[in-house]
């Protein structure tokens, strides 16, 4: 029997907990201090909305992708059959970085960290029998993401879907890129104009994409410390909005589709209050320094995932806790999307069995802990209050530091950024070396020795010679005129200043690769080479 729950048209509504004793939607202050406000109301510190998870739970997603597009098609509908309300696409390396899988480039790599898309032939298995205008979907993909966003339009297109229908995220957000995680192809101008073009074609066509996930996720991975997660997203997210505003676009309009991307990890107080304190600066930069006055507009909607540099491959059933204990703090800061990360993440992509927990841990919370059903339910504690306050002061500092000297895109050209967060992460490791910093089972409470009590997802090696004879037999068949003739005009509008994202979506209905639209755009823009940080 499916156990498949639309958790949407599910949230909680009683307003008594498990020993019947009465909870309030709200509780605070008879007169609300103005840095708190109300939740709904600006700055939004304790939430977005009036009545919080009593309306509507956060989206959950589950970060998937691997292999061939059928396999990751059966792995998504597996997840919507158990309760997953929204879908996660994770990419492989050589998809996020403009190669196909048959390219040198991408030999050992195909469909290793993530799924291979070469073609629309990729895509429509990829979401064969998943209804694209009733799920929403995230994709994890940036220096590629209007080439993977034009194939999800030509899908939908292909299948009589309006545009308009269409809900979800692509990440597109490079500048993180270029001083957290390296999968960039283009120099910042042209790759920031990319970034503009999905803003305005996606304002124009599909309304309803979130045309940009602003990521601080990387760069906690990477090792920033929490204030700095924050003070470097909100300084890319700046730097968007004002490139938005060259390209001529309203950020009372373009503002309401903004979204961002949080890691949680396990200091359970200081986590909490981020997300708290993230709604805070938001708003109050769109407010104050761009006069935005439409509420949605000066609003973080963030998505949140579980710390993967958290978890451990030593006693890997402890990652089930700490995930739990991050979960639940991304709820208790109000998150309105959020990936659990599976416990065999430091070893392996998660198994099914895996995957499935992970889940799990969401829906206990959402449905068993009763922590839904009160707004913001840890607002005026001294301790969260204080840590609220904290935390926006010291990433306010480093806002302000790095805007009076040019801003996020001069801080990564001169490295400053980078610098910061491999500093962090140096410090915090000697932390753990000295054992001032506890890692349960790696510098305290290790076994002497551990047998993997769990079977591992293997990616078959054959797969990728599968994959590579799929993208030939394509390349025979396809009729040679249309794909060259739309890159044609793609190079086209990329020489001259028209939005290129309508010739990509032309240039995949037409059947060009991935990376033959990437080479295209390389052909004109360029590569960018790393600022090396010693």
């Amino acid at each position: 029997m499916s156990d498949k729950k639309d958790t949407k048209k599910e949230a909680p509504r009683a307003a008594h907990s498990a020993s019947n004793l009465p909870r309030e939607v709200v509780y605070g202050p008879a007169t609300p201090d103005e840095a708190l406000g109300l939740p709904g109301q600006y700055p939004f510190t304790r939430g977005l909305h009036p009545t919080g998870y009593r309306g509507r739970l956060w989206t959950m997603r589950q970060y998937a992708g691997f292999g061939t597009a059928a396999e990751s098609n059966r792995r998504y509908r597996y997840l919507l059959e158990r309760g997953t309300s929204g879908l996660s696409v994770a990419f492989d390396l050589p998809t996020q970085i403009g190669y196909d899988s048959d390219d040198p480039h991408a030999v050992g790599e195909v469909g290793r960290v993530g799924v291979a898309i070469d073609s629309l032939e990729d895509m429509e298995t990829l979401f064969a029998e998943i209804p694209l205008d009733q799920v929403s979907t995230s994709m994890t993909i940036n220096a590629t993401a209007a080439i993977l966003l034009a194939l999800y339009i030509a899908v939908a297109r292909r299948r009589g879907i309006a545009e308009t229908a269409l809900s979800g995220t692509v990440q597109n957000d490079i500048l993180k890129e270029y001083v957290a995680r390296g999968t960039y192809i283009y120099p910042p101008a042209p790759s920031m104009r990319l970034v503009t073009d999905i803003f305005g074609y996606c304002h124009q066509h599909v309304p309803k994409w979130n045309t940009i996930s602003i990521s601080g996720y990387h760069i906690r991975e990477a090792g920033s410390t929490a204030p700095q997660e924050l003070a470097f997203t909100f300084l890319h997210g700046l730097e968007y909005v004002r490139a938005a505003q060259r390209a001529g676009l309203d950020p009372n309009q373009f503002g309401e589709r903004l979204s961002f991307f949080f890691a949680c990890h396990s200091d359970f107080v200081e986590e909490v209050a981020k997300f708290r304190a993230a709604r805070r600066i938001w708003a109050r930069l769109m407010k104050e320094r761009f006069g935005v006055t439409n509420a949605k507009a000066q609003q973080c909607r963030f998505h949140v995932q579980t710390g993967g540099v958290t978890l451990t491959a030593q006693q890997p059933d402890n990652n089930v806790v700490r995930v739990a204990l991050q979960a639940l703090a991304a709820v208790m800061g109000g998150c309105q999307s959020l990936h659990t990360n599976s416990r065999d993440e430091a070893l392996a992509l998660p198994t099914e069995a895996s995957a499935r927990l992970a889940l799990r841990t969401q829906q206990v919370i959402a449905f068993e802990s009763g922590v839904t059903d009160t707004v913001d339910p840890l607002g005026g504690s001294w301790a969260i209050e204080a840590a609220t306050d904290a935390l926006e002061r010291e990433a306010l500092k480093l806002i302000d530091d790095a805007e009076r000297k040019g801003g996020a895109l001069k801080a990564i050209e001169r490295g400053d950024t980078q610098q910061q967060i491999q500093d962090a992460a140096y410090r915090f490791q000697r932390e753990v070396d000295a054992g001032e910093r506890v890692i349960v089972g790696i510098n305290r409470f290790a076994e002497q020795s551990e047998d993997l009590p769990m079977e591992l997802l293997r990616i078959d090696p054959a797969l990728e010679k599968e994959q590579v004879e799929r993208l030939r037999a394509l390349r025979a068949k396809r009729p040679a005129g249309p794909w060259k003739a739309s890159l044609a005009a793609l190079a086209d509008r990329a020489r001259g200043g028209d939005n290129v994202v309508p010739a990509i979506v032309e240039a995949v209905l037409a059947w060009a690769t991935v990376g033959e639209v990437a080479n295209t755009l390389r052909e004109v823009f360029g590569e960018h080479r790393e600022t090396l940080v010693l």
